[in-house]
């Protein structure tokens, strides 16, 4: 890989304390050779020794595989857990498949020398979650509105170039090393907004596809392929891809026999049908559920998924009828299907109802439907949340989503069978536009791995393995950047839920009035008297009652609504009196002068590490704040003139408003 490249959460020396020492590697195979040639690699810069069983001095770290390989298993993920134990400073990783023994070293990393020193410890690690995916929205041919990368900002593509799959694969090997090291294990290479080109990757050009899961095989990390539901269509032969016609099923069976001729180990499908002009079985008056079987009934002889996605609304709905709510459509949809979908097709819910905002509750369709499987989907990528020119670590949102309990019991974490984030990687050098936006890349990892985990400390891991040996200036420096960006964001954009208030197209910088009058659904309702969509039960859109309780008695009234998701679910007057003891105008004011604050504390705080960062990271990052507070800005000033405008009242501290 190009030294220029960033090594991201990975430097040399994040391995130096196994690098140092002897260590023994047991167990053949693949995901063996990788984690063997990790270690090689690390004494070679670091003067350790990978030694073997015959060794006239024992071992400091033994890193052993008792049982196969498992790396060309389909469908079987019960090969990821290992067993980490350390006494008298010698450490032992076992696990009986390879894809543990491979989680297992990245353990021993992050530990660092803590994993050789102190007392007598035995820990057993597994993953909560099965299939820990990123989708990534990357085009084959350069579209001409969304580009290379839908919703990308960290440059190109990393599996596609100039129309085809990219010669050197180099970089995707070093991608998989990275995804192992947080955990993920399966990565979808292509847009779920399937267009002609990257419709042909199913059938003559899937070759292209093999060699990218060929770069990606050696970190465990399997390979997925969006797909329309119309190839039999637009593939040919057929003129139908009605889901209960024997040619279509018949296409799709031999179709999918041959992805799996050139592709062994391969994951499955993703889908997007029916939803924002994606063709999809509406078209032959048959179901979602009469869809995803087909595709599940293709896959299911080797073992494969098919993940159907729930973002399904009217994106042509009527501006003026306030009785068509967009956050409804997912659980109106699916929650009549209960019980209809076969065992390898698993539901991909967005974690809130609408499309990936600052604020939303969970969505309702998560845990309504217990028979069905379920992935989770959110969006690393950073289109609502400042574009990856914003810093705003989505950590604390993402565990907030994940510890929801729907029934008041079970969290959401627990309910999943998978957790799935929009990518945010590109070929830019840092990974992510950003460099701080790598933070969410490994954040939604660990997360997957264990989605109760105190996202703080998985912080904490990524500070410590991006800057080794980091001293506590520069960890308190980047805790300070990063712990609070999420609320900082949302203070100086949109207030309390209500969302969508962005430039429409792009959705980079404000535009408070960007979707109110579109088709697409999202909207604030604001106006002399105040702001706010009613979707309770009572006099809304009877959203709220799609809720179990107590979720549901809880968001029907604004008395008991929490105050962050109050114009979410109710329209009330701007003198309103929240929580917090603020009225709800006086609160939009506040935030958004506080917003401008932090960031501009914020940029101050990356200025004073400039001594601790390498150069070309800290300037990026100085050029994305400089950015960060120009926008910050501009929002406060344009969503504090329109309230201002639109209420007639003024701020009680009387600054100054335009």
């Amino acid at each position: 890989m190009d030294d220029a490249i960033d090594p991201a959460w990975l430097p040399d020396t994040a391995f130096r304390a196994l690098g140092t020492r002897r260590t023994l590697v047991r167990g053949t195979g693949p995901l063996a050779g990788t984690v063997r040639g990790e270690v090689a690699a690390a004494c070679r810069r670091f003067g350790g020794a990978l030694v073997h069983d015959d060794a006239a001095a024992p071992a400091d770290l033994v890193l052993e595989l008792t049982g196969g390989d498992g790396s060309g298993a389909v469908g079987d993920f019960d090969d990821e857990g290992f067993v980490y134990a350390r006494a008298d400073g010698r450490a032992t990783v076992t696990a009986s498949g390879g894809r543990g023994l491979l989680y297992g070293l990245f353990h021993v990393v992050r530990l660092g020398e803590a994993a050789f020193l102190g007392g007598p410890v035995r820990e057993e690690h597994r993953p909560a979650l099965a299939l820990r995916m990123l989708d990534h929205w990357d085009n084959v041919a350069v579209h001409p509105v969304m580009g290379q990368v839908e919703r990308g900002y960290a440059g190109g593509s990393l599996f596609w170039s100039g129309g085809r799959a990219r010669d050197g694969l180099d970089r995707v090997r070093a991608y998989g090393r990275l995804l192992a090291a947080c955990g993920i294990n399966a990565v979808c290479v292509n847009n779920v907004n399937v267009h002609e080109a990257e419709a042909h990757l199913l059938t003559d050009r899937i070759g292209e596809v093999a060699a990218i899961a060929g770069a990606l095989r050696p970190y465990g990390v399997r390979t997925h392929l969006s797909v329309t539901f119309a190839a039999p269509v637009v593939l040919g032969p057929l003129s139908t891809a009605d889901p209960l016609d024997a040619r279509v099923r018949d296409w799709w069976a031999g179709a999918t026999r041959r992805v799996y001729e050139a592709i062994p180990d391969f994951g499955g499908y993703v889908v997007k049908a029916d939803s924002e002009g994606r063709p999809g079985p509406f078209a032959y008056g048959r179901t979602h559920a009469d869809g995803a079987n087909l595709l599940a009934a293709a896959l299911a002889p080797y073992g494969g998924t098919v993940h159907w996605r729930a973002f399904v609304y009217d994106h042509r709905q009527d501006w003026r009828d306030r009785s068509t709510d967009r956050a409804r459509a997912a659980y109106d949809h699916f929650v009549p299907l209960e019980g209809a979908f076969a065992a390898n097709a698993v539901l991909q819910v967005k974690h809130g109802p609408m499309d990936f905002q600052v604020r939303e509750p969970v969505s309702p369709l998560i845990g309504a439907m217990p028979g069905t499987r379920l992935a989770v989907e959110v969006q690393a990528t950073q289109e609502y949340t400042g574009q990856q020119r914003h810093v705003c670590w989505l950590g604390p949102m993402w565990s907030e989503a994940l510890r929801f309990r729907p029934d008041g019991g079970t969290a959401v974490g627990r309910l999943a069978d998978a957790l799935v984030a929009v990518s945010n990687v590109g070929d830019d050098p840092f990974w992510t536009g950003h460099p701080l936006a790598q933070a969410n890349l490994y954040t939604f990892g660990r997360l997957a791995w264990n989605p109760a985990a105190e996202p703080h400390a998985v912080l904490d891991e990524w500070i410590a393995l991006t800057h080794p040996g980091a001293g506590r200036r520069l960890a308190g420096g980047l805790h300070t950047v990063l712990d609070g960006s999420w609320p900082t964001y949302e203070k100086y954009t949109a207030p309390l839920g209500v969302g969508f208030m962005v430039q429409p197209g792009h959705h980079y910088g404000p535009g408070v009035d960007g979707y109110e009058y579109s088709p697409w659904g999202t909207y604030h309702f604001a106006d002399r008297d105040g702001v706010g969509v009613d979707r309770s039960a009572a006099t809304g859109t009877g959203y709220a009652a799609q809720y179990a309780k107590p979720w549901s008695e809880l968001y029907e009234s604004p008395g008991s609504c929490p105050d962050e998701l109050l114009l979410f679910f109710h329209h009330v007057p701007y003198g309103h009196v929240l929580h917090s003891g603020k009225t709800v105008i006086q609160h939009i004011y506040d935030t958004h002068f506080e917003g401008v604050e932090e960031a501009e504390e914020a940029r101050r705080v990356w200025a004073g590490l400039v001594d601790l960062v390498g150069p070309a990271r800290h300037a990026r990052v100085a050029e994305r704040f400089e950015e960060q507070v120009r926008s910050a800005r501009e929002w406060r000033d344009q969503v504090n003139s329109y309230f201002l405008r639109k209420s007639g009242v003024p701020d009680e501290r009387g600054r100054t408003i335009y």
